[in-house]
């Protein structure tokens, strides 16, 4: 094993920490059983990160000495196995008890499109956030299975909190999206018609800056 580097834990991706806390239960796992663990516990509210990105993690965190690895050889394949050092162990026993968590980082590519609407038609629209519906549905089927299977062993008990709070956070997207859908019939009776050659009208900046200094005004009251 290589020495560790000093100060790279501060530069650690938060992937990099889910892989080391996955391997905080002290089990000696190849790459693809953590990913096939990231994929059932985490997707839902994180990330699912590609074989590739993992692996390159996984020799970052063996850098800093933060886990160790061995190739096993099993007859027709080899494998690698990766296993969680008392320093990786104590890093993100760290990180998870002492370290602030990051504000949310939201990407919405449904709600990117309708604010954006102005160069489609509420029918597009309407059509894509069905779509919407359709995958949160199953994300939510999904997560509430997931739920009820992680019941089966009390060492997942903290991961089965986690998929609950998946399924309730897409039963309430549903319920906005529909909201949603509905706003836009409301938004196509009152944005400005437009003729076929017309240019799409867009705010004064000038107006921007006044309503800013209202909204600003409405704080301070």
């Amino acid at each position: 094993m290589e020495k560790p580097e000093s100060g790279g834990k501060s530069a650690m991706s938060a992937t990099g920490w889910a892989l080391l806390g996955l391997l905080s239960y002290e089990a000696e796992v190849s790459g693809y059983d953590i990913r096939k663990w990231i994929h059932w516990s985490m997707r839902y509210y994180y990330v699912s990160p590609a074989f590739s990105q993992i692996y390159t993690e996984l020799k970052k965190l063996e850098k800093l000495g933060l886990l160790t690895s061995r190739v096993e050889d099993t007859g027709p394949r080899t494998r690698r196995l990766y296993l969680i050092t008392p320093e990786g162990l104590e890093a993100v026993t760290r990180w998870a008890r002492d370290t602030p968590v990051e504000p949310p980082s939201l990407k919405h590519p449904a709600i990117l499109r309708v604010t954006l609407g102005h160069l489609s038609d509420p029918a597009a629209l309407k059509e894509m956030l069905q779509e919407h519906i359709a995958y949160v549905d199953q994300m939510q089927r999904d997560a509430a299975k997931d739920a009820r299977w992680a019941g089966a062993d009390p060492s997942w008990a903290y991961a089965k909190i986690a998929l609950h709070w998946a399924d309730r956070c897409y039963t309430s997207e549903r319920e906005l999206t529909l909201k949603l859908i509905k706003d836009l019939d409301e938004t196509e009776a009152n944005f400005p018609k437009i003729g076929q050659d017309a240019k799409i009208p867009w705010p004064d900046p000038k107006y921007w800056y006044e309503i800013e200094k209202k909204v600003e005004a409405e704080d301070i009251e």
